[in-house]
């Protein structure tokens, strides 16, 4: 089995109910996205899931000079950020992909997918 990280990018700019157009579009998402992410705790994919805040709650952290910088905001000025991601194992990218794609459909946004190198 392989890890891979499936990150959910969505719009920077968000309203009252995130990326969608409606409480109630919201919710159908998120009902959706609860019942994709128990399909892969029960057919074992499931490592690790969650939300993020907003970018603009993002604290920029550079210790590569004598004392750390720290800076508010995103690290790149975007129109698009990540808003979420999944952590599976699967037993291929084929897997991976299409797992990618359910949950795409399920929280209505784009997901990447990226295998972990192996490390760890």
């Amino acid at each position: 089995m392989t890890r891979y990280l499936l990150s959910v990018h969505g719009p920077a700019e968000t309203t009252e109910f995130g990326s969608y157009g409606s409480r109630e579009e919201m919710e159908e998402s998120f009902a959706e996205t609860g019942a994709f992410n128990e399909k892969l705790r029960a057919e074992g994919y499931w490592v690790f899931a969650g939300g993020l805040a907003p970018a603009s709650n993002a604290t920029v952290v550079d210790g590569q000079g004598d004392r750390p910088v720290m800076t508010d905001g995103p690290y790149l000025e975007t129109k698009e950020v990540i808003g979420g991601f999944w952590i599976i194992d699967a037993p291929d990218l084929d897997v991976a992909l299409a797992l990618a794609a359910e949950g795409s459909r399920a929280c209505r946004g784009k997901v990447e997918v990226r295998p972990f190198d192996g490390l760890g």
